[in-house]
């Protein structure tokens, strides 16, 4: 089997592509930097720019599947452009794959798209799973449903397509676990806003196997990439700090502080999205890290 995959450099990327080649499975990958391209026996790089709508139709060769995961950082802070860039590095480059498919003869049966749980309507209460039909009207949310829009375009050509709708992802490398825990470290870890907000995660190892299982099992539609049990922001940071034996007592950051701080892009802190995984266990995946404890002890010791 050979994949091809745009945001191979990135933090799921780097790690997915490692994980591929453990299963035999060779890798093409897109990268905006030529001097990104490497050319190995079972991981060859092409060149591509999405914005000026240049591709190496050569990246297609022997290719069975496309798993998409490039686009811009939302942890970012969001100007008017940046905004834009979030959206256009998540759309224009799905559409640019998809010209490509349609305009040469290929053998691609599957397109794997990234995807968030920020399409799911904010509430302290509402336990969305996959059929969830309350869609967040936030900026957050509009980007997640143009990104599963280009997505989707992919069945029109006769392709399965699934969606992996990532809630946050903890690692160490990178993600917001260092952010947070660096704070917590210096005994100054503290929740944000209420600290009610329910905060859907999932460790990057599960996040990776979980792509690599949608890829062998040919898996369609969109599935949750969530551990079983989502957390309070309050309790994330209590959780952390008890993992590296720090106090907790610093009073919650207030919202108006944050939001002078970071702008508009602070409402990533505040949402609230309490996600279960329903189709992905229903398809009997399972998670190696459930709960938050065995993730964090995973993580950080």
């Amino acid at each position: 089997m050979k994949v091809l995959i745009t945001g191979a450099t990135g933090l799921v990327g780097k790690q997915l592509s490692v994980k591929l080649a453990a299963h035999k499975i060779d890798v093409h990958y897109l990268t905006t930097s030529k001097k990104d391209i490497r050319n190995e026996p079972h991981f060859s790089g092409f060149f591509w720019n999405p914005e000026n709508e240049i591709i190496d139709e050569k990246c297609l060769e022997g290719v069975d599947a496309i798993i998409h995961l490039a686009g811009a950082n939302i942890s970012k802070r969001w100007t008017r452009r940046y905004k834009q860039q979030i959206i256009e590095s998540r759309v224009l480059s799905a559409n640019l794959l998809f010209k490509l498919l349609k305009e040469n003869q290929n053998q691609v049966k599957q397109f794997i798209s990234a995807s968030a749980i920020g399409i799911y309507k904010d509430s302290l209460s509402i336990y969305h799973t996959e059929d969830s039909k309350d869609i967040e009207q936030s900026f957050i949310g509009h980007v997640v449903s143009k990104w599963e829009c280009a997505a989707d375009r992919f069945a029109s050509i006769g392709l399965k397509v699934c969606k992996i709708r990532t809630g946050l992802v903890l690692a160490k490398e990178g993600g917001m676990l260092p952010q947070v825990a660096k704070p917590v470290k210096f005994g100054f870890g503290a929740a944000f806003g209420t600290g009610e907000q329910w905060q859907s995660w999932i460790h990057i190892h599960d996040l990776v196997n979980m792509y690599v299982t949608a890829l062998q099992e040919n898996w369609e539609g969109a599935f949750n990439a969530t551990a079983p049990h989502p957390v309070t922001n309050r309790e994330m940071v209590k959780a952390i700090a008890k993992t590296l034996h720090k106090p907790y007592f610093m009073p919650n950051l207030p919202e108006w502080l944050l939001n002078m701080m970071l702008g508009e892009m602070a409402s990533l802190l505040f949402l609230s999205q309490k996600v279960k995984p329903e189709k992905t266990l229903d398809k009997g995946f399972r998670f190696q890290y459930e709960t938050l404890d065995s993730a964090l002890e995973n993580l950080l010791k």
